[in-house]
């Protein structure tokens, strides 16, 4: 009987750690935001270890990275996995590389071993999927999949000052290409990731097969009212940006019992002009919605604006809102999800069928092909932190995991 194939886990933890040296902070994980000069490191490191591996590089206009190992029948589509290398300012060092650098060590895996490629295989490094410099998050595959055009992307401006465009970065740092990924045929797409959740490690399982990604909705309010002493200014007679904003966000949670499946976050409140006697005279805040039944969300959201008008009305304070991002629920390809199942079960791992509550690169990937995602457990479900940590053995066991999923999209 053949032996089964597997990957090179010491092999896959030395790449690991050399990602996690760039950008790294002095409590452990890492700061490469997306076109930053870590940003950059990472992706010349990422560029180095393919071309070791004798694979055509592409780069697209927005600098998303594509990898290609050609197979002997170039003209099938092709089979795609990845993730992104970019990180949140005070970030871990699984969410993303873990994505990329595990199908790095697949593709080489499978090179050592003598594999004859017909399909394609690729793997992606996708521009600024976290969203924690330029907006929207997922930017790069959102790309992909004819989203958000190119002129827009140009437009948009760092969040940290200086504001510089997307543009001038882009520049900056040499990853503007000329590839036009929009127009190569994908076959399918699969991508490991962390499950930055505590349901895997809470419920002792190793592999999540990810049927589904929650829809989003961002909403960024801006409410406006008038200052006045704290002391002297009758509660009746007040019109108190913070009150208003304090009572959308005790809604916005209140959401979350009212619809099944919803979660709300309020992550983000700056108050002016931020003085301990001084009743607030303006609030900016956003609200963070999300739910895997798209209805469900949409009626969140629509109550959550109706309320917020009312309150905002009743105080006389002016509000305006801006949608941020509206993602709707993306359901996974039934015939990729069965291939995850089936393969972490031939490997003897524990399997538990799941939604991801974050937003990933797959979910805009599933519009352009067949697609579905890997987890592997979050010690404490911490991610988007320094102290973000996934075991050796779990990550070893999702790399094998799409390692035999990959094996087998190859041949389909």
């Amino acid at each position: 009987m053949k032996k089964q194939l597997t990957i090179n886990a010491a092999r896959l933890h030395q790449r690991m750690q050399g990602m996690s040296k760039i950008g790294a902070l002095p409590g452990g994980g890492v700061c490469r935001l997306a076109l930053s000069d870590e940003d950059c490191a990472g992706r010349d490191l990422f560029k180095q270890w393919c071309k070791d591996l004798n694979l055509k590089v592409l780069v697209d206009p927005v600098g998303n990275m594509l990898a290609i190992q050609e197979g002997s029948q170039p003209e099938l589509p092709m089979v795609v996995t990845g993730s992104h290398l970019d990180s949140v300012a005070t970030g871990g060092i699984f969410d993303g590389p873990l994505g990329v650098l595990a199908g790095l060590e697949v593709l080489e895996t499978l090179q050592e071993n003598g594999y004859d490629f017909k399909r394609s295989l690729a793997i992606a490094n996708f521009t600024n999927e976290e969203g924690a410099r330029f907006t929207p998050d997922m930017m790069g595959s959102l790309f992909m999949k004819k989203g958000i055009s190119q002129q827009e992307i140009y437009a948009a401006k760092s969040i940290q000052a200086p504001h510089v465009s997307f543009e001038e970065e882009i520049q900056r740092i040499g990853y503007q290409g000329t590839d036009n990924l929009q127009a190569l045929d994908f076959h399918s797409f699969v991508e490991l990731h962390i499950e930055q959740g505590p349901l895997l490690e809470q419920e002792d399982i190793t592999i999540g097969v990810v049927e589904k990604v929650q829809g989003i909705y961002w909403t960024e309010f801006h409410l406006r009212g008038v200052a006045n002493h704290a002391g002297t200014t009758p509660m009746h007679l007040r019109h108190d940006a913070g009150y208003v904003a304090a009572e959308i966000a005790v809604f916005a949670r209140q959401l979350t019992q009212q619809f099944a499946g919803q979660v709300a976050t309020v992550g983000m409140m700056q108050f002016s002009p931020n003085l301990i006697n001084v009743v607030p005279q303006e609030v900016t805040f956003t609200v963070d919605l999300r739910n895997t039944d798209h209805t469900l969300l949409q009626q969140a959201y629509e109550a959550l604006m109706t309320k917020a008008e009312e309150l905002a009305q009743a105080e006389g304070v002016t509000l305006t809102a801006k949608n941020l991002v509206q993602f709707a629920p993306v359901d996974f390809a039934t015939s990729i999800i069965d291939k995850v199942e089936s393969s972490a079960q031939q490997l003897g791992y524990t399997t538990r069928r799941m939604p991801s509550g974050a937003g990933h690169d797959a979910q805009m990937m599933a519009a352009i092909c067949p697609a579905s995602m890997i987890f592997v457990p979050s010690v404490e479900g911490i991610s988007h932190n320094v102290k973000e940590f996934t075991h050796p053995q779990h990550v070893e066991a999702g790399a094998n995991v799409l390692l035999g999923v990959i094996t087998q999209l190859l041949v389909d």
